[in-house]
């Protein structure tokens, strides 16, 4: 009894666990579809953008989507482990192998398509630059969501500051860049924004991303491994209790 209560106890907390996680999940999908300010909205008014980007635009129901799961696993969990319900143990492994599978499945098809993704993110940014040197500042909507990713992002353009070369902004402040690609010094010239050397946002995106590539692998092997762990406590409790009552 000590080793299923201990096991019981163990399955309460994992998965109220995510089903908290899930609740914050599922509020920041909620947020990037409310949020018209988000980058996501900001390439979906990028005119001539490739339609592959539309499942990028999708991110904020994909969040959405993993946090009802999220909630709905930590929920059966919790319940199950509880009133010790068989069918909800049993719908809690399914689930788990089901994502666990999915993640598989998309890891798969993330290292086989690569190049399909970085095809697709060249696109997007001759997309961004054409937009750029096109709107920025005549269209007060793209003007401002620049302003607002490169100062939340503190970064300039989409690959550099020369992506501004041309446009209204340009043209209309003497040849001069927005603040932020000489790190928030007015005026900026060529001069001055090629000595700060401002990172782009895509390139400082693609950094971070590239500097913390051991914690993503290990986060999703940590997070593999917890799936496989609950997938035998919750398949072990459940033969406890079928042999319990049987």
């Amino acid at each position: 009894m000590g080793c299923f209560g201990f096991l019981k106890a163990m399955m309460i907390a994992f998965n109220g666990i995510i089903f908290l996680a899930g609740i914050g999940i599922l509020g920041v999908g909620i947020w990037v579809k409310v949020d018209s300010g988000s980058i996501f909205n900001f390439l979906g008014k990028i005119d001539n953008v490739p339609p592959e980007i539309n499942q990028v635009l999708n991110v904020g129901y994909l969040l959405i989507a993993i946090g009802a799961l999220l909630v709905v696993i930590g929920f059966l969990g919790c319940c199950g482990a509880i009133r010790e319900s068989k069918c909800m143990l049993v719908l809690f492994f399914m689930i788990v192998l089901l994502v666990f599978i999915a993640e598989v499945a998309g890891a798969v098809v993330i290292l086989v398509f690569r190049p399909v993704a970085d095809s697709l993110f060249e696109k997007v940014g001759t997309a961004a630059v054409k937009s750029i040197q096109k709107d920025y500042g005549s269209n007060t909507d793209i003007t401002g969501l620049w302003n607002t990713t490169m100062d939340g992002l503190k970064c300039c353009g989409f690959y550099n500051y020369t992506d501004f070369t041309g446009s209204p902004y340009y043209t209309a402040h003497n040849n001069t860049y927005p603040p932020r690609c000489c790190l928030v010094v007015s005026p900026c010239n060529a001069t001055m924004a090629d000595s700060k050397i401002a990172d782009g946002c895509f390139p400082k995106i693609k950094k971070l991303i590239d500097s913390n590539t051991v914690v993503i692998v290990g986060v999703a092997l940590g997070i593999a491994a917890l799936e496989i762990c609950a997938m035998i406590v919750s398949m072990t409790l459940y033969c406890r209790i079928k042999s319990t009552r049987a």
